[in-house]
C-alpha cells in the first residue's frame, strides 16, 4: 500500500507539472517577453520552485503551519512580477494588481491565524509524514496559484493592454460582491467559533444561513470577477486561462472544500434534527438557489 501511494503520488506531481507547463505555454502566446522567455511562463516557474523551496524546511520539521501563508506570499510575489517584468502600467493591470493582493493578503493572514490557533492543520497528519505524499501537496499549490492567477497573468503581461472598459467595471462589481462574501462570512464564523457558549454547534445564522458555504461562494465569485476583468485583453491560446474560474469551482466543489466539509459535518451534526433541517432549507453553495420549505 505504501509502494501504491509512494508511486501514485510521483505521477500525480508529474502530471501537475505537465498541467503548469500548458497553462504557461497556453498563456504565454502573444505576452511580452524578457530575453527570449515569456513573462508568463517566468511567473509559473517561480510559482512552482517557490513551493519546492518551502517544502524543503516543511519536510524537515514535519510542519504545514507556513503552507497557506506561503500559498498567499506567491500570488502576491507571482503578480507583482508579473507587473514589473512585463512593465505594465495599464489601469487594467494596476486594478489586477490590487484585487490580487488585497484577496491574498487578507486570507493568507485568515488562514495564518486559524491554524495557529488550533495548533494544526488536521489535511496534514498523514500527508506531512511521506516526502512524495508532501511533495505532491507542495506542488499543487503551484499548480494552484498558476491555474487561479492564469487570467490575471495573461492580460497583465499582454502586449496589446486595453484601457478601463464596460468589463472591467463590471468585473469589479463581481469582484467586490465576492470578496465581500468570503470576508464577512469568514468573519461571522471566526466569531461564532469564539463564543464558548457555541463550542459543538454548528453556524446557522448570518450569511451562513443563505449558504452552508458562503465563502467558498465569494472565493467563487471573485475569481468570476478577476476573469471578466482579464476577458478584453484575451486572444487566440490566452483564453485557455479562463480555466481559472472553472478550475476554483472543481477544486473547492468536487476536491478538496465542499465535500470534505460535508463529510465532517455529517459526521457530527448528522441525524440531529436541528442540523437536517438546516441542511433542507439552506443550499449548499449558491444563496437561496435551491432553497427548500421548512
Amino acid at each position: 500500500m505504501a509502494d501504491k501511494r509512494k508511486a501514485s503520488s510521483i505521477i500525480g506531481t508529474l502530471v501537475v507539472v505537465l498541467v503548469g507547463a500548458l497553462i504557461a505555454w497556453a498563456g504565454s502566446q502573444g505576452g511580452v517577453t524578457v530575453g527570449s522567455m515569456p513573462v508568463f511562463a517566468l511567473v509559473v516557474i517561480f510559482a512552482f520552485v517557490v513551493q519546492w523551496l518551502a517544502f524543503i524546511p516543511s519536510y524537515l520539521r514535519q510542519t504545514e503551519r507556513f503552507y497557506d501563508l506561503m500559498g498567499s506570499f506567491t500570488y502576491i510575489a507571482a503578480i507583482v512580477l508579473a507587473v514589473v517584468l512585463s512593465g505594465a502600467t495599464d489601469a487594467r493591470s494596476i486594478m489586477l494588481l490590487i484585487l490580487v493582493m488585497v484577496w491574498a493578503a487578507r486570507l493568507g493572514s485568515f488562514l495564518f491565524r486559524r491554524v495557529r490557533r488550533a495548533g494544526k492543520d488536521a489535511r496534514f497528519d498523514e500527508i506531512k509524514r511521506s516526502f512524495s505524499r508532501l511533495l505532491m501537496t507542495w506542488t499543487l499549490q503551484g499548480l494552484w496559484v498558476s491555474l487561479t492567477l492564469a487570467a490575471a497573468l495573461a492580460a497583465v503581461t499582454s502586449k496589446e493592454p486595453k484601457g478601463l472598459d464596460v468589463f472591467a467595471f463590471a468585473g469589479l462589481a463581481v469582484w467586490v460582491l465576492g470578496f465581500a462574501f468570503e470576508a464577512v462570512a469568514d468573519l461571522q464564523k471566526n466569531r461564532f467559533r469564539a463564543d464558548p457558549a457555541n463550542k459543538g454547534t454548528f453556524i446557522s445564522s448570518g450569511l451562513w444561513s443563505v449558504s452552508r458555504h458562503p465563502n467558498y461562494f465569494g472565493e467563487i465569485t471573485l475569481w468570476v470577477g478577476i476573469a471578466i476583468i482579464a476577458l478584453p485583453v484575451l486572444q487566440g491560446w490566452q483564453f485557455a486561462t479562463l480555466i481559472s474560474p472553472v478550475f476554483v469551482c472543481l477544486l473547492i466543489t468536487r476536491v478538496s472544500g465542499v465535500p470534505l466539509l460535508e463529510k465532517r459535518a455529517n459526521a457530527t451534526w448528522g441525524g440531529q434534527e436541528a442540523y437536517e433541517a438546516y441542511k433542507r432549507r439552506t443550499p449548499v453553495l449558491v444563496p437561496f438557489l435551491g432553497r427548500k420549505k421548512r
